[in-house]
């Protein structure tokens, strides 16, 4: 198996191709590209499971042998300076690598048919896959040159995704506010690479981490120059994984498409702050103020992510900052020492977010066939409700997901984030406390997100778009006046979806006309047209969605299920993988 090894420089370009591919198609072929766009996400897919497959043969190798691989190719040498390329296998590269593509594949599965109705179709594929090929070359960088390079790559598709539909001003405001805060943690992470190597005159991994831990130990360095460089180092972390304060971009970076807010701002991209901590653990670990500070950010980014999550409408927004809260749990578990149970929650976290942000994206999708794509009616919880029984396997998968984020056995976070809050007791009883209580917010304002989408009755059409009952669609009289007759939900509905409407009046089974609200007509051209009634575009309640929506999501409920068993001490020892 060591030749493996050896040809693990191609996973990161397997699927490159496919970028370049249909960008060269849709400059000197575009009609034949455009015909041919199922064929290009089908290419996609297989490359990426091509991908998927070599990296679950090296984390089979890695199990077995339990040792750490890297090659490099010198890139410019000379008497002051030299820096080489190549790659670097280890137990942390083998689990990012198998959780990147694994998650990918049923994203781009999932987006097949989430944007198949979109004119950006092969673009967004393009940036998908070229996001997929920075990801995995970021976490198998060599050196912090290498690593800076592909965060950079990284930073530029989430850029191009969340400011994928530009022609919407605040979709274009968004990425520009993710450009600009994620540019504050990038230009400190490049001084922090910079004043390390000064200091140690290496960017490899293994003589960094040796020569600064004995600069340390022996007293020959600046502490204060080395505490700089590392919290430097840590900055660009922070704003990449959304830690307070440089979390503000990733609410407004939900304006992208939803399967970007599962791959990107859920499972992946925001992850890579995490995987840099983790990377770097060595350098860290050595400085206990560079622990402490990040044990402080993770407890106050964990609490104020969960506090802002309860008075979101937005369910998209409100995953989001579910999202920041436990990346803030990660960065805990890294700043008190607990290597092992950060990882162990960051993959957990990956496949549990993936199935609530893809589930909502179903329910989402579901929505726009009722009231035409508009975000602030698709996506508002307040007018959802009551759609379990129309909506059941959404359901059962958003249940789920909801009930693996707050921790119920056996579901996968519960082992994870048991792990963190033992820790947390043992490191410190006040930050265990707040960690705890923010555990028990988890639960409330996920369940929050759970009642007001799926219990009780539909609201879209009991109330207005501000969240107020609207008088107009309970007064709607058969007999043309207002106020002498309510009716219920489901006679009103089922009037508007049989009579011929018009904006003067409805006729039911077109006999004889009738006036109806002058409020109500106010409100129909907004999410009801003459035209959608005629050609029957519309239906009273949302419908399931498609298979290949709900596969994806069936796939990651066996995750969320059974991922958590990866980090169960079988043996009365455990596994310990902090050293």
């Amino acid at each position: 198996m060591e030749h493996i090894y050896q040809y693990a420089w191609i996973i990161p370009f397997i699927p490159l191709p496919v970028p370049l591919l249909i960008g060269v198609g849709l400059l000197l072929f575009p009609t034949a590209t455009q015909n041919l766009r199922r064929m290009w996400a089908f290419t996609s897919i297989f490359f990426l499971t091509i991908t998927m497959i070599f990296s679950m043969m090296l984390s089979i190798q890695q199990i077995n042998s339990n040792s750490i691989y890297q090659y490099v190719w010198s890139w410019t040498i000379n008497n002051d300076f030299s820096f080489e390329f190549g790659y670097f296998l280890d137990p942390l590269t083998s689990i990012m690598s198998v959780l990147i593509t694994t998650v990918a594949i049923l994203v781009l599965i999932y987006s097949d048919n989430y944007m198949s109705h979109d004119g950006g179709y092969l673009r967004f594929f393009a940036y998908m896959s070229f996001f997929n090929t920075s990801m995995l070359g970021l976490v198998t960088s060599s050196n912090l040159i290498q690593i800076y390079i592909f965060w950079e790559l990284v930073g530029m598709c989430s850029y191009l995704l969340i400011g994928f539909w530009f022609t919407r001003p605040i979709a274009a405001n968004a990425c520009q506010k993710a450009f600009v805060t994620n540019r504050v943690g990038d230009f400190g992470l490049l001084l922090g690479i910079l004043g390390l190597y000064w200091v140690t005159g290496s960017f490899d991994f293994r003589d960094l981490f040796e020569i600064f831990t004995n600069l340390i130990k022996n007293n020959e360095v600046n502490l204060f120059f080395c505490i700089l460089c590392t919290f430097l180092l840590f900055a660009g972390a922070v704003a990449k994984s959304a830690q307070f304060p440089l979390h503000v971009w990733l609410p407004d970076a939900m304006e992208g498409p939803t399967p970007i807010s599962a791959l990107i701002h859920a499972a992946t991209m925001v992850a890579a702050g995490i995987f840099l901590v983790a990377r770097l653990f060595p350098l860290f670990k050595v400085i206990p103020y560079i622990m402490y500070v990040i044990a402080f950010i993770g407890i106050i980014t964990l609490f104020f992510g969960a506090t802002l999550a309860l008075a979101q409408k937005d369910i998209k927004r409100s995953l989001a900052y579910s999202t920041m809260s436990q990346l803030g749990y990660m960065m805990l578990a890294l700043g008190m020492g607990s290597y092992r149970a950060a990882l162990f929650h960051l993959i957990t976290h990956a496949y549990s977010k993936a199935l609530l942000f893809l589930g909502s994206g179903s329910l989402i999708h579901s929505m726009e066939t009722l009231v035409g794509y508009s975000p602030e009616k698709s996506q508002n919880m307040v007018l959802m409700g009551g759609l379990t029984k129309h909506l059941p396997i959404t359901k059962t998968a958003f249940l789920i997901g909801t009930l693996s984020l707050c921790g119920l056995p056996p579901l996968a976070c519960f082992w994870s984030k048991d792990e963190i809050l033992n820790a947390s007791w043992l490191y410190s009883p006040i930050l265990a406390l707040i960690a705890y209580f923010t555990a028990g917010l988890t639960a409330f304002y996920m369940f929050r997100i759970y009642f007001l989408t799926f219990d009780g009755h539909f609201n879209l059409y009991c109330k207005n778009y501000s969240g107020q009952k609207s008088s107009s669609l309970y007064s709607i009289s058969l007999w043309g006046k207002e106020g002498l007759k309510p009716i219920n939900n489901n006679f009103s509905l089922f009037t508007l979806l049989t009579m011929n409407t018009t904006r003067e009046g409805a006729s039911v089974f077109m006999k004889k006309s009738y006036k109806i609200s002058r409020n109500f007509v106010k409100m129909m051209p907004s999410f009801i047209t003459d035209t959608d009634f005629y050609n029957k575009n519309i239906s009273a309640y949302p419908t399931e969605s498609d298979n290949t929506i709900l596969f994806p999501l069936i796939v990651l409920i066996l995750f969320t299920f059974f991922i958590g068993l990866i980090g169960i001490p079988f043996n009365q020892e455990g596994i310990e993988l902090d050293n």
